[in-house]
């Protein structure tokens, strides 16, 4: 990996994390009768679906759906390799806990990376 591969700056995380979050509210909203019908009660149901969307999507792929379309990939720190499912959900347990997300290191990776040994690298994607 190159070192500007490994720089995303925290705008293009930002944006990735909010479609992410908006994609799950819109189909709780959907499945809920519409956004008249959404209540602070379905918070925990709209945090679930993100948990699980973000988990499953970066175990298979390597990426979250807001990370894939903002062009941006989650490998291993150490070796620029596919990550494990483990190290997906172990990443996304933290990230849900968002101070862990939001909190960097001087190498711009969030404690939930650490912790997880990955890094998320802005990449062109191959078909």
């Amino acid at each position: 990996m190159k070192a500007s591969e490994k720089e995303v700056s925290l705008g293009r995380r930002l944006a990735a994390i909010t479609l992410d979050w908006l994609a799950c509210y819109a189909i709780v909203a959907a499945i809920s009768g519409g956004l008249g019908q959404m209540t602070p009660e379905r918070s925990p149901i709209i945090l679930a679906l993100f948990f699980a969307e973000v988990a499953i999507l970066t175990a298979l792929s390597g990426a979250s759906l807001g990370q894939r379309i903002f062009g941006l990939r989650v490998v291993s720190f150490h070796d620029g390799g596919a990550i494990t499912p483990i190290q997906a959900l172990i990443r996304t347990i933290f990230l849900c806990l968002v101070v862990t997300a939001i909190t960097y290191d001087e190498n711009g990776r969030g404690i939930h990376e650490r912790i997880s040994k990955t890094v998320l690298i802005r990449t062109p994607w191959k078909s």
